[in-house]
């Protein structure tokens, strides 16, 4: 990589006649050349429409695809890298693209097939906002990428790689010369967790502001990749749909508004969170599949009884055609989900990550469904169930244990993961940090489970579980209590991608259970009994890539 390519903002330098200048004239256009945003308006170029704000944002719109093919603020060049420009998926075909002004909005509405696609743009704002109504799987639409160029923005992030020349995964994941893994698929975050993402120079700041996601899949807990930073420049995603480890079918209709938005280097107002952004301005716009707000009704819950308070609680709404949430009050449960599309909805309540109640709930426009005290049975949770030892906490995520939270940012084959191998002793007080978050058929099948039992403990049958959270290349454990095997289990519905490589563990949260006969157990109380944890399938590959599974928690019941 060039020196001019690590340069940061305001030291970049200009190589005239050689092919970066060359590709960049090519994307810039006319705004090679600094553009004034002297005033609001929008002008034809030949090939794209030109947007002026009125702030310090000027940006162009392909007439011929859509493309986003400039992204000038106060004067620099942002966009595009590799010969490429920022749009839907990999771009469009030829597409009808068309523009009005409505006052201080100017929309620009592009139609590729099935597929309706919009940029909006407010006078005085340095911010594009953009919704996506993908109508059926005809035509691929499942991102939206802003390409920027290299140097821009310089990180050395998980989602990073452009220190990272060693390739150790498919031609996505890569390692460094200290043996830290990077990838455009460790992002960290959950879509509950974020409200935006980007880079700041400290004096320019580039974000995607995400949408409500109410079209999108996989509900609040799901991982997908954010953006990358790489030798040729970086990428900020919204993400519409996403396959890889994919628990819910896609959905389709208009997805947005999510926004692209510049700042003097801070974060985005939060004006323009989707928890906060009012959009009324774009009510008569004719966006295709856009609902107003007078169009929505709201969910409501006076409280939740039976929950452990120790864990944090997320309410849930999703049927075939949106998706919603929202937190419960710590103190009594209280939860409110506003902006929720009329229709008839699966409720669930999760206790962490762990649905624990589930019900049917109706949303009309205009209106608010308000629900009574929601009581969680306590045969639902099973963390209420008395045991004999637990390793770990039901919450339906492989937190607490060995490597979980790195597994989030970073490949099992890190440099930083603490050896994947090693066996576990009940009443240690280590038993969860020392038990590993993933197991592998091929990395650390076998694990061991040291613990001692009573004699009245002995003498009985007791069920042994084992929660998961997912599993790749169905991976499932098959135990074996000293002299005592279990049958193999059938294997649970679980996606068919790769998870625990790509910094995801959220799949389908499942219970093993295995009735143990008490002739399995020692009948010296002085001796430990050990429990064998073996991962079984007739698939996947080798080392990490073979069968595998994570962990959410385990115990022997009384």
């Amino acid at each position: 990589m060039s020196e001019t390519a690590n340069r940061p903002v305001g030291r970049r330098t200009f190589v005239l006649g050689s092919a970066a200048a060359a590709g960049t004239a090519a994307l810039a256009g006319p705004l090679a050349v600094p553009a004034s945003a002297a005033s609001f308006g929008y002008s034809d170029d030949g090939s794209n429409y030109v947007v002026d704000t009125g702030a310090s944002l000027v940006f162009k719109v392909s007439k011929t695809n859509g493309d986003l093919t400039s992204l000038v603020y106060k004067g620099t060049e942002y966009q595009g890298y590799g010969g490429k420009n920022s749009h839907i998926e990999s771009g469009l075909g030829t597409s009808t693209v068309t523009v009005k002004q409505s006052g201080s909005t100017i929309l620009i509405s592009v139609t590729y097939g099935t597929l309706k696609h919009y940029y909006a743009a407010r006078s005085g704002e340095n911010n594009v906002y953009l919704w996506t109504n993908k109508a059926d799987d005809s035509v691929s639409a499942t991102r939206y990428i802003v390409r920027v160029k290299a140097g821009m923005f310089l990180n050395d992030e998980p989602d990073s790689y452009t220190y990272a020349p060693t390739t150790v995964e498919a031609s996505d994941v890569f390692e460094k010369s200290d043996g830290q893994t990077r990838s455009k698929h460790y992002s960290k975050l959950r879509v509950v967790d974020y409200d935006y993402i980007g880079w700041s120079t400290g004096s320019v700041g580039l974000y995607v502001v995400r949408s409500n996601h109410e079209k999108a899949s996989g509900g609040p807990f799901y991982r997908s990749l954010l953006r990358h930073q790489s030798a040729d420049g970086g990428g900020l995603y919204e993400i519409l749909y996403y396959g890889e480890n994919q628990t819910e079918a896609q959905r389709f209709g208009l997805q947005g508004p999510y926004v692209i938005a510049f700042t003097d280097g801070g974060a985005p107002s939060s004006g323009l969170y989707h928890a906060n952004l009012t959009t009324s301005w774009a009510d008569s716009l004719g966006i295709s599949g856009y609902v107003a707000a007078s169009g929505r009704g709201k969910v409501a819950g006076v409280g939740i009884t039976g929950r452990n308070t120790a864990f944090p609680y997320t309410v849930g709404l999703a049927n075939s055609a949106a998706q919603y949430w929202g937190s419960a009050r710590s103190s009594d449960g209280y939860f409110s989900i506003p902006g929720v599309l009329p229709g008839t909805y699966t409720l669930t309540v999760f206790k962490g990550e762990l649905a624990v109640y589930t019900s049917s709930v109706t949303v009309t426009a205009g209106g608010t469904t308000t629900l009574n005290t929601i009581a969680i049975p306590s045969s639902n949770d099973p963390g209420n169930a008395s045991a004999i030892w637990r390793i770990g906490d039901w919450n339906g995520s492989p937190s607490g244990f060995k490597n979980a939270d790195l597994m989030t940012y970073a490949h099992p084959s890190d440099s930083r993961a603490a050896s994947w191998t090693g066996n576990v002793v009940i009443g240690s007080g280590t038993e969860t940090s020392a038990f590993p978050c993933y197991l592998w058929k091929d990395v650390n099948s076998g694990l061991l489970v040291y613990f001692k039992l009573t004699a009245a403990q002995a003498a009985a049958a007791h069920t042994l579980r084992i929660g998961v959270t997912t599993a790749y290349a169905n991976g499932r454990p098959q135990i074996s209590v000293n002299d005592w095997t279990s049958s193999i289990p059938s294997p649970p519905s679980q996606p068919s991608t790769r998870s625990l490589t790509v910094g995801s563990y959220r799949g389908n949260n499942y219970t093993f259970t295995y009735s143990v006969p008490a002739s399995a157990w020692l009948t010296d109380t002085s001796q430990y009994n050990v429990l064998k944890i073996n991962v079984v399938s007739g698939s996947g590959t080798t080392s990490f890539l073979s069968a595998g599974t994570s962990i959410d928690a385990i115990d022997l019941l009384i």
